[in-house]
């Protein structure tokens, strides 16, 4: 087995696989849409969220402005496709008062990043995956977002931290990243960066590295996967 890959060597890899496969949120997704496939995706596949994101789309409600005024059970009816829809409806409603407060979503987006996150971690139901996706996909911040899939397939090139906490991963792979890529990247590039790896490791998660049965023979990182070269038996 190779030693484990640098960071960039895995995105350059994981782009070479997957850059022609479709993402839900490149930078022509609405901002407000990605806010609220954020929040339904949480514990759930993404194939639920489209269906759930269908129903809203059919009853005019993905703004704001006409989700606030749905009654509760027609909202949770609306994205009962996303699983805990009761849960996620009231998830729904605590982001759509943090949207009125900022005075409409393109304010609210708009706002600090930092203070942007610190509001968002406030609000109920809204964690730190969910943050980062949200200054990431639909602010356009430089957001890196670490989720499971970035531990399974970091952790099989025998990367990462021991741990399973967000803000070690997240610190971890910003401060390997911030090694291997130029200090002085630009805000936009380096927000391009972060959304695309993201991306990548989901698909290659999703299509190949998989949690059970995964395509080990199809992978070009195969060779330092301390999961496909376990011995057998």
């Amino acid at each position: 087995m190779t030693r484990p890959p640098a960071l960039l060597q895995i995105y350059a890899a994981l782009d070479s696989m997957h850059a022609w496969r479709g993402w839900h949120w490149w930078p022509d997704a609405d901002p407000f849409e990605v806010c609220v496939g954020a929040i339904l995706v949480q514990n759930t596949m993404w194939a639920n969220v489209e269906l759930a994101l269908a129903r809203l789309r059919e009853a005019n409600a993905l703004n704001h402005r006409a989700m606030s005024a749905l009654p509760v059970a027609e909202l949770e009816e609306l994205v009962r496709p996303s699983g805990q829809y009761r849960q996620k409806a009231r998830k729904l409603r605590a982001f759509l008062v943090l949207v009125q407060e900022a005075g409409g979503i393109d304010a609210l987006l708009a706002s600090d990043p930092t203070a942007l996150r610190a509001q968002l971690l406030a609000t109920w139901g809204i964690g730190p995956e969910t943050a980062d996706c949200v200054l990431c996909y639909a602010a356009s911040q430089p957001a890196l977002v670490i989720d499971a899939y970035t531990m399974r397939l970091l952790g099989r090139l025998r990367l990462g931290p021991a741990s399973a906490s967000y803000g070690e991963w997240q610190r971890w792979m910003l401060a390997a990243i911030e090694a291997e890529a130029p200090s002085a990247l630009p805000g936009p590039a380096r927000r391009e960066l972060y959304a695309r790896f993201h991306a990548l490791i989901v698909l290659h998660c999703k299509h190949l590295c998989r949690k059970n049965a995964p395509g080990c023979a199809e992978c070009e990182l195969q060779p330092a996967c301390s999961f496909a070269n376990q011995p057998l038996g």
